[in-house]
C-alpha cells in the first residue's frame, strides 16, 4: 500500500492554480480544479517540460515549453488519449495537501 506524503499546503494552492512539488526525489505537479486537487508526474511526455509550471484552464493544463495539453484528472493528452503521464492518488486533509508514493 502506497504511503501519502505531504506535498503542500491547501492555502498555497489557490483554484485555478498549479505548482510543481518534489516528493522522495520525484518531481509532481498538484493542480486546484475548483477545490479539488490533482497530482500527475510534472514531465511533459513531448520534452519534458515541468507541467506544474503550465497554464491551467478547468481542468486542462498546457505545458509551458510546446502547448502539449494534458487532462489533470486522468493524466491523459488531449491530442492522444493513448499518451498518458502517471497520475497520483491525493489526500487532503486539513490544510495538507499529501500525495500517494
Amino acid at each position: 500500500m502506497a504511503d501519502f506524503v505531504k506535498v503542500a499546503d491547501l492555502s498555497e494552492l489557490e483554484p485555478g492554480k498549479c505548482k510543481a512539488v518534489e516528493v522522495e526525489g520525484r518531481e509532481i505537479a498538484i493542480f486546484n480544479v475548483e477545490g479539488t486537487i490533482y497530482a500527475l508526474d510534472n514531465t511533459c511526455l513531448h520534452q519534458g517540460g515541468p507541467l506544474g509550471e503550465g497554464d491551467l484552464s478547468g481542468k486542462i493544463v498546457t505545458c509551458p515549453w510546446h502547448g502539449w495539453e494534458y487532462d489533470v484528472c486522468t493524466g491523459e493528452n488531449c491530442e492522444d488519449r493513448s499518451m498518458k503521464v502517471a497520475t497520483y492518488r491525493v489526500q487532503v486533509e486539513g490544510n495538507e495537501i499529501k500525495v500517494a508514493i
